[in-house]
This record gives structure tokens, sequence and C-alpha cells, in this order.
């Protein structure tokens, strides 16, 4: 299961983005609906990094499954069930993530209550040693919304919270450090965190609307970009290095495209009218394609809506 670290290929998607008078026609299988097996509302799903029939989700349960795709989808077996309540408050994870080694899953908590930040879930420990959790606690307060590692040679993930900071996680001497990257920047909370592939430049955003780029390597961010609509998670897009995805709550245009080199201006805009009395900000983490040509969100409808660029 342990990856290699390898150096993306570039595509530059960027020219093709609206090029096409007409979308493309997406075949797909029927969907599958399987029992979630957890007692409370879903709270993460997330596939595995090197094995796309493995899955982890989370629920305000506290418990966090191993699933295993059967087939092509078709059904799930459940492999593992874990519970990983944080030790004080009984707090269930916010977000999660899988280490890139796929050997392990982080997930991030709350500040409140001197609780613990970030717990480990070690796949391959025995069931007694399975969680552990870290005595570091950087952030300040309110909720830990977002946990990603980094698409980075050495072995790194960033946490951004309601406390307005973001917080880089190191792994030195098989023990993990912090530095908190910047905690002044947003005015209100940080709802997403992202590296991208190509320098070690941080992008985080915040329900204060705005998008900010850090670069790691001089200690300086490099652009401030204000949008209309709290934002909600930031996205790099896997072929074209320069292309990032911004999730808002403005109606009729929910998904944003940036070009890194632009920095304030929006390359297009994708949405949708929301049929449903609930939040604009109820929404469901977005995703992009392999190939970076088409991108997908969900909403409280419910329903699942996938866009291609062209």
């Amino acid at each position: 299961m342990k990856r290699k670290f390898e150096q993306k290929d570039h595509k530059d998607l960027i020219p093709i983005i609206r090029s096409s008078s007409s979308p493309c026609t997406i075949r797909f299988q029927a969907g599958t609906i399987i029992s979630s097996q957890h007692k409370r509302k879903l709270r993460c799903l997330e596939v595995c990094p090197v094995n796309d029939h493995l899955f982890i989700t989370s629920a305000l349960d506290g418990i966090v499954n191993l699933w295993q795709l059967q087939g092509k989808g078709s059904s799930a077996s459940l492999l593992s069930t874990v519970d990983c309540l944080s030790p004080k408050q009984r707090r269930w994870p916010e977000d999660m993530a899988w280490h890139p080694n796929a050997d392990s899953i982080f997930a991030a908590y709350t500040a409140d209550g001197a609780d613990s930040h970030i717990s480990i879930l070690n796949l391959n420990a025995s069931r007694e040693r399975k969680v552990t959790f870290l005595d570091q606690k950087p952030h300040r307060k309110g909720i830990i919304n977002s946990i990603t590692f980094m698409p980075w040679a050495d072995t790194c993930f960033l946490t951004g919270g309601s406390d307005h900071a973001v917080v880089l996680w190191q792994e030195v001497d098989s023990s993990w450090k912090h530095k908190t990257v910047h905690a002044h920047m947003h005015s209100s909370a940080v709802t997403g965190v992202a590296g991208l592939y190509q320098k070690k430049t941080i992008l985080s955003v915040g329900a204060d609307k705005r998008i900010i780029a850090f670069d790691l390597s001089t200690g300086r961010f490099e652009f401030r970009n204000q949008i209309e609509s709290k934002c909600m998670s930031v996205l790099p897009n896997p072929s074209d290095l320069n292309l990032y995805m911004v999730q808002s709550g403005e109606p009729g245009k929910q998904l944003s495209l940036f070009d890194m080199r632009l920095r304030q201006t929006e390359l297009h805009a994708f949405g949708w009218k929301q049929e449903t009395s609930e939040s604009q900000y109820a929404l469901i983490n977005q995703a992009w394609s392999p190939d970076g040509l088409y991108l997908s969100s969900g909403s409280a409808d419910p329903v699942i809506h996938i866009f291609d660029i062209r």
C-alpha cells in the first residue's frame, strides 16, 4: 500500500473552459443504495488515495467505518468499525483525511474544552491501540473545519479552524510538529484548505468570503481575493496545476473556477437552482474527475450535480 511520491504531469485545461457548444453525455451505472451502518447522520466519506475500492465513512455517532467496494460498485462490504470519539467531550470527527501511504486516517475535532485536536486511526494496529490522539493543541477555539494532506514529497497536512487560523503539521522523526501558518489573514472561520501541486503555496478560504494564497517558502501571502459569498471549500484541479475551484453559497454559481496566475479573476462559474428551502450553505463537498474535465457537487435537495468545464 506504500505510495512512492511522483511529480504530477501538467495539462493545460484552462483554454478549453467553455470551448464546447454542447456538453458530452456521461454514461454511468444505476446507483446502489447501501445502509451506512451508522446510528446518526453521516459526516464524511473519503476514498483511499492508493486503492479506489476502499473508502471510509464517519458520522455524528463518532464511529468510523472502513468499506470495500465490490465489483464495479454494485455493492460494498463493511471491513471494520472503530470508535473515534474524542477523549474529553466525546465529539465526532469534523473532517477526515487519509495518510498518503493509506495506512492510517487522520481526523480533526474541536478546540473547545481542552479537547484533542487530531486523532490517528492506525489501520494496521490492534484494536486496543488503533486510535491515538496528538498532544499538540494549536487551535485556540471552535471547530476545526478542514484537514488535508499536502501533495508534496515531505509528509504534512493542514488544518483550518473557526479561530481563523491555518496550521501546518509535519512529520519529523516519527512524531508530528505543528506551526501556525497564519491566524489573522481571515476575519472569520477558515472553512477549506489546500496545497498546490507545483509549489509550496497554500490556499485557504473562509466564511469571510476571502481566498488567501500563502507562499510557505517566503513566509508571505501571494494574494487575497474577496468574492461575493461565503466560501466553503477549495480544491485544486488534478490535471491543470494552475486551475482551482472554490465552492460558495451563491445561488446559481456555487462552483467558481480560478487561475492561480490571474489571482482575482474568476474564469467561470457553475451552479444550480436550490429547489428546497434549506440553507444554500448545506452543500456536499465538491470533487474533480481524475482527468480534471468534470466537477461535481451535491446539495440539500438532494441531487448530485455534474458539470463539464468545456
